[in-house]
């Protein structure tokens, strides 16, 4: 006689539920966990639109650092000739734009690429923008530790500043010349601070120790 093992019905079937109390239980840790994957989405979903309005990623920052968006130009006569908004934004102030060839046409151009040409002076400095480009961005690199402010913001500032709203001209003929008060042009207020910075900072610079840098970022 030999002891084969005995099956019954009982040991194939499924382990079922004894009783509708029972169901509901194993229900319950399904919907928790259905609820709580839905609550993990909503969050993600929140941190991803949390991360694309903090930053855009086509903002155009000068030399990667310094935004245009909240640049204002405080003077409203100069608002059409300090060019630091929309179009007028760049990554670099080396547009190489031909804006001499029509009358007005350098107002379109960036006001920090206005500043880099003036640099450019006297004729040992004719024609290097490269070097011109270091110093300004070394200038504003100083501007945003010293005041802790948008640096290209304390630049348009200081154009508002430092642009004269008289100006005297000669009148008369022949022998007799007097002077007259007459009111600048806001193109001309413009042209004359960026004129009065760059001269400034290349005198205040010449026979000193201090870079050519520090003393633009003083100015």
């Amino acid at each position: 006689k030999t002891d084969h093992p005995t099956f019954s019905l009982q040991d194939n079937a499924p382990n079922l539920p004894a009783t509708m109390a029972d169901v509901e239980v194993e229900q319950q840790p399904i919907e928790n966990e259905e609820e709580e994957d839905i609550e993990e989405e909503e969050e993600y979903e929140e941190e991803e639109e949390e991360y694309v309005a903090a930053e855009p990623a086509n903002a155009v920052k000068l030399f990667g650092k310094w935004s245009f968006d909240d640049i204002e130009v405080r003077d409203i006569s100069l608002e059409d000739y300090i060019a630091c908004k929309g179009p007028h934004a760049v990554f670099l102030p080396h547009t190489a734009g031909r804006y001499q060839k029509k009358r007005f046409r350098k107002s379109s151009c960036p006001i920090v690429e206005r500043l880099v040409c003036c640099l450019m002076r006297k004729g040992r400095n004719n024609g290097k923008k490269l070097m011109a480009v270091r110093i300004v961005m070394h200038c504003l690199e100083i501007i945003h530790l010293s005041t802790d402010q948008n640096p290209i913001q304390v630049l348009v500032d200081a154009i508002i500043n430092s642009g004269p709203r008289e100006d005297s001209t000669r009148v008369g003929g022949a022998g007799v010349v007097r002077r007259q008060a007459v009111d600048m042009s806001p193109f001309r207020r413009v042209n004359y601070a960026l004129y009065l910075i760059a001269t400034g900072a290349r005198e205040a610079s010449f026979r000193n120790l201090k870079t050519m840098a520090e003393v633009l970022a003083e100015e």
